[in-house]
Parts: C-alpha cells; sequence; structure tokens
C-alpha cells in the first residue's frame, strides 16, 4: 500500500463555490500574473457578491414588510471595496474605532447610516458619531453620561442589553443598570433614546427570535414611559455554509486526531455547515411567532423598525485568499506543504481552531502527472506552530514550488483579524477584482 492509500479513507470538506470562484481560479493566467504582480500571497474580493448578499437581506426585510436597516460589520474585513456597494444600496456600517468611521464616511456612506457599537468607546469616537449623526448604541452607565457631555446636537441611542444566560460577559446593560439608563435618558433631551440593542453568541434563529420579542415589549413599556422607542437591534450572527450538510456531518462523525498532523487537538470548529443560513436565518426570526403573531407583525403593530449587523453572511462567498507554493517534503503517510506567507493571514488558526474547508492546488503548469497526495500546510516563518492546516488534505498532485495553492471564502474575518508583519513579511495585499467586456479586471483595494 503506497502513501496515498493509506490515508484514502480521509473525508474532504470541499468548499461551496460560487460561479466567479470557479472560473477565477479555472482562468490559466489570472491568478499566477497576480501572484507575479505583487510578489507573494495575497486575497481576493469580489464586491459583486457582496452586494448580491447585501441585496438578499435587504428583500427578506421588504417580503415581511419590516422596516429596517442592514449595518455591515466592519470588523469582519477592512478592505475598502465593500463600502461603496454599501452606500450604493443606501445600506449601513457597524464600527467600533475612529478610523472605522473615518473609512466609511470617506467612501460615501452617510453619517446617519453609521451605527457605533463596541464596548467603553473613547470620546473622540462619540464626538464624531454625533457630529454625523450616527446612532450609537451604549454598553454601560459611564460611557452613557460621557456621551451625554460630548453631545452638542441630539443623538440617537441604543441600550445595549447583557445577554441572557451571560452574566459574565464584558458587554452590555444588566436589568437593574437598564432602568437606571432609561431614567437617565428621560432627564438628557440630548439623549434620543429611540431602542434596545443586543448580540448572541451562536448562530441559531430561537434566541434571537425570543430575545427580540421580549425587547419588543420593553421597547413598548419604554415608550409609554415617553421616551422615543422607533427601533430594534438584533446585532449579527447569522449563520453561514461553507461545505456541504453531508460532508460537514461526515467529518463530525468520524472525526479522530489521526487526521491531523503531529495527532493536533482541536476543542471546537466553527460550525461550517448550518442553516438556515443568512438572508433565511432573518426570515426564520422575523416567522417566529408569539402570542399569535409572528415577530415581523409585533415589528410592524407596534412601528418598529429592527437593524441587524451581518458580517461574515455579508461576506460569505466574496473572497479567497492565494499562497504560493515554496516546497513539499514526505513525512510519514503525508507531505508537508510550506507556503509563502504566515498561518496569521488566516485567523481561526490563532484561536485555537482550524479553517477546515479544503485549500485548492493550482499548479503553475498543466503538464505534471495527477498522483494525489495528503498534505498538511505550514506557514514560513521558523515557528513549529505556524501551520495554516493540520489537517491531513487530499491535493491533486504533488505541490511544487511554483504552485499556488487556494483557501476559498475567507472573506468573512479570516483575512485580516491576526495579520502579522512577522518576519519582516508584508501582509498580503487585497486585490479586487471585476469583469469588463467579458474579461477579468483587477486592481489593488484602496
Amino acid at each position: 500500500m503506497n502513501t496515498s492509500e493509506a490515508l484514502a479513507g480521509l473525508p474532504a470538506l470541499p468548499a461551496l463555490e460560487r460561479d466567479w470562484q470557479l472560473a477565477a481560479r479555472a482562468d490559466p493566467w489570472l491568478l499566477h500574473d497576480i501572484r507575479h504582480a505583487v510578489g507573494g500571497p495575497f486575497h481576493l474580493l469580489y464586491p459583486e457578491q457582496f452586494a448580491d448578499n447585501l441585496r438578499a437581506f435587504q428583500r427578506v426585510l421588504a417580503d415581511h414588510e419590516v422596516r429596517g436597516q442592514v449595518y455591515f460589520g466592519k470588523k469582519a474585513n477592512k478592505a475598502g471595496c465593500w463600502l461603496p456597494e454599501v452606500a450604493a444600496l443606501d445600506a449601513g456600517v457597524d464600527v467600533a474605532s475612529v478610523p472605522e468611521l473615518v473609512h466609511a464616511l470617506a467612501a460615501g456612506v452617510r453619517g446617519c447610516d453609521i451605527g457605533v457599537t463596541g464596548a467603553a468607546k473613547s470620546d473622540e469616537l462619540l464626538r464624531l458619531a454625533v457630529r454625523h449623526g450616527s446612532v450609537i448604541a451604549v454598553d454601560a452607565l459611564d460611557e452613557l453620561e460621557r456621551l451625554a457631555a460630548v453631545a452638542t446636537a441630539p443623538v440617537r441611542v441604543l441600550l445595549r442589553r447583557l445577554p441572557p444566560g451571560a452574566p459574565h460577559s464584558r458587554f452590555g446593560l444588566s436589568d437593574s443598570e437598564l432602568r437606571s439608563a432609561l431614567e437617565r435618558c428621560l432627564g438628557l433631551p440630548q439623549l434620543r433614546m429611540i431602542g434596545f440593542s443586543f448580540h448572541l453568541d451562536g448562530y441559531e434563529a430561537a434566541p434571537r427570535a425570543e430575545l427580540a420579542y421580549e425587547s419588543i415589549r420593553m421597547s413598548v413599556a419604554a415608550r409609554r414611559a415617553g421616551l422615543p422607542i422607533t427601533a430594534l437591534s438584533i446585532g449579527g450572527g447569522f449563520a453561514c455554509r461553507y461545505v456541504s450538510d453531508a460532508d460537514w456531518t461526515e467529518f463530525e462523525d468520524r472525526r479522530t486526531g489521526e487526521w491531523f498532523h503531529a495527532g493536533k487537538h482541536f476543542e471546537k470548529f466553527y460550525p461550517y455547515a448550518q442553516g438556515p443560513a443568512g438572508p433565511d436565518m432573518l426570515a426564520a426570526i422575523l416567522a417566529a411567532e408569539f402570542d399569535g403573531r409572528t415577530l415581523a407583525a409585533h415589528l410592524r403593530r407596534h412601528e418598529l423598525e429592527v437593524f441587524l449587523e451581518p458580517g461574515r453572511a455579508l461576506l460569505i462567498d466574496a473572497g479567497f485568499t492565494v499562497f504560493p507554493v515554496l516546497g513539499f517534503k514526505q513525512h510519514d503517510a503525508h507531505g508537508i506543504t510550506t507556503v509563502q506567507g504566515l498561518s496569521m493571514s488566516l485567523s481561526e488558526q490563532w484561536k485555537g481552531s482550524e479553517f477546515l474547508p479544503d485549500p485548492i492546488l493550482v499548479p503553475a503548469t498543466a503538464d505534471r502527472e495527477p498522483r494525489p497526495v495528503y498534505s498538511c500546510v505550514g506557514g514560513s516563518s521558523c515557528m513549529e506552530y505556524d501551520v495554516l492546516t493540520w489537517r491531513k488534505v487530499r491535493m491533486s498532485q504533488r505541490p511544487a514550488h511554483g504552485d499556488l495553492l487556494l483557501y476559498p471564502n475567507t472573506a468573512g474575518y479570516q483575512m485580516d483579524k491576526n495579520e502579522s508583519e512577522f518576519h519582516q513579511l508584508p501582509l498580503p495585499p487585497k486585490i479586487v477584482l471585476s469583469h469588463r467586456d467579458g474579461r477579468p479586471r483587477w486592481r489593488l483595494d484602496r
């Protein structure tokens, strides 16, 4: 039995890919030309897919006859190419820093369409948000006082709720703090308290629908007390699907440490196949029933608009990452492929997990014998733990210097959350892909 046959039973996790992704990697020149131009690894971005994802969320709101605003969670990817799409579709951006807010404004997003979240915001961020009419989600009582002090004009305020069942969370106001905050807002005319907000961990629709319904009841009571409640923010955490349900189920059911280089063990992985996902999850939230009415009907009845803050779910299928192959060596029954770049360019590896969709080999030439091999993937640093893929992955042929290794669907959180210039290596540039006159065109992200 040869080395490949010894590993032939390992399940694959091929990524679900859109047509633009398939066409980009099938082009005999495109990726290799970009690699030649930039001299190393790069991220390829496709704003047209981002816009399609955004429109899909907006259609769900329209189909359920619910007024609302979709705020792109900017922390998920800091490229600039997404922001003109947001502006063109009259959507919003969720920011948590001065540079993020300035970036959104510079791209044409109106200040009134920017939401400011995050804990313990700086006075500079609060002043800028007030100046541009952004909505601010207040996370603590002292922040509420600081906002009141810098508010030179009426400012829209959301009060962020502490997640139920998470008493030790860093974020949100407890019930007693909410009562104090509501009383302060009643006495501070410069703070226009327009509603409540929350953000839940996990990716399930039901808990979000339940907390949204409870928040609607709180909103009605606050409105009766004299506050101008008009909105409810349900946060982000919309599920995404990267691989097929069947492949993911097989992986989860059969997983053992033998599938990973050096017996590497992981406590948990992102759920790479789950549903309902993206806009369908929003539809499930709005269709949930309480007291004989859907959540959408309760929102309409009380004239509340809904805010949501998807990040990953707007970036799904909108980008991938390419690493040049530096070399390959056989290691026991599997090989080790070393790429030009660092595992810090895929954030899952640096938070105790692994980005699991199969990387895809793009050979430099088409004339090599297609003899499949199994390989893990290491970065080009001097660190033993600089590994992009611990899992032994089937590759179409033995990787060679000059090939490219493509990691599909990395736009959501994978590209820059843990980026580093370790070894003085430059960060992978972001390349924006578009099509004109029937051919692909690319440029550096601005």
